[in-house]
């Protein structure tokens, strides 16, 4: 037996839970769930929001060979569907991992690790590619995403929080992305029956986005436009807005704004110190959106950022 983080909850939502947890890839492949005083125990690879999660001892599955047992010791990486992500400043030991990831038994086929920041309007980042190529297919909540990391940015941190807002989305509901990417808020709510516009600046996020659509079969629901978002003739539209930039989405709240219906929710995404996590951007929206009244439904802590700042939302409903 071994500890390990578990998500705790009744049997009779367990295939429930799981299903959600494999969705968002937090179900641990080395350690059986059990069942005990009533309770069942999910063991999972990190701590997602929304669910109670102890830790407690987990028995382990049938051995399969994992990376540390080639290296000696746990690896930090990332998982993105069949590719790992390493942030590894040691080039031999960035080789060392990649190697060992690849020869066990883990469902990976490519390794790559960080090589510079997000940077620039596109947001990617360049890649040391240590085995395979920089492609992938990520699953999530049930939908598929094709995406290239040396073309795109994409974050799976974030799968609990787009499935959080893509939870709120009505059939019939007219949708935008503001900043789309490969549409991991947009496909989902396509799928949930909105009418949906995604934006993006990056021509390859666009056509990812397209694809995506097709690969889920929301194809008819969905429009990929490849522009500035403040340039685009959805004037009051939208009942539903999403704003993920959370570095400079106060820029683009005059474009929001335009956007909104009589009636929208915007959820407007920022990074703040934690003394104040939620006023600047409250204080934004009111300014920008004062021919509404706005009314904040809710003040959400998505994670940590950096020391002393944390990534937040905002879901803010507009009434004209």
């Amino acid at each position: 037996m071994v500890e390990v983080p578990c998500v705790r909850v009744r049997p009779s939502e367990g295939e429930s839970t799981r299903r959600a947890l494999a969705g968002g890839e937090f179900l641990h492949p080395s350690y059986e769930i059990t069942v005990v005083d009533g309770w069942l125990y999910i063991p999972v690879v990190d701590a997602p929001d929304d669910y109670t999660v102890v830790v407690r001892d987990a028995p382990e599955r049938n051995r399969q060979t994992m990376p540390s047992d080639i290296l000696g010791y746990e690896p930090s990486y990332e998982r993105l569907g069949e590719l790992a992500i390493l942030d590894e400043d040691d080039p031999e030991r960035a080789r060392e991992i990649a190697d060992a990831l690849c020869s066990s038994d883990l469902p990976i086929e490519s390794t790559v690790n960080r090589a510079s920041k997000v940077k620039g309007d596109l947001r990617v980042r360049e890649w040391d590619v240590l085995a395979g190529d920089t492609n992938t297919i990520h699953r999530e909540y049930g939908n598929e995403f094709a995406l290239d990391v040396a073309q795109v940015y994409f974050s799976p941190r974030l799968a609990t929080e787009r499935h959080r807002v893509v939870e709120q989305v009505q059939e019939e509901e007219q949708f935008i992305d503001m900043f789309a990417g490969v549409g991991p808020f947009v496909v989902p709510a396509a799928a949930r029956g909105a009418r949906t516009v995604g934006v993006d600046l990056n021509p390859a996020a666009i056509e990812f986005l397209r694809e995506n659509a097709r690969r889920n079969g929301v194809e008819e629901r969905v429009t990929a436009i490849h522009d500035d978002v403040r340039e685009i003739a959805y004037d009051d539209w939208a009942d539903r807005l999403v704003m993920n930039l959370p570095h400079s989405a106060n820029e683009f709240l005059e474009t929001a704004v335009r956007l909104a219906g009589d009636e929208c929710v915007l959820h407007y995404y920022d990074i703040q110190h934690e003394d104040d996590p939620f006023g600047p951007g409250e204080r934004a929206i009111r300014d920008a959106a004062s021919e509404y009244d706005v009314s904040v439904e809710t003040q959400h802590t998505v994670r940590s950022y950096a020391p002393h700042e944390v990534n937040v939302c905002l879901d803010v409903r507009l009434m004209r």
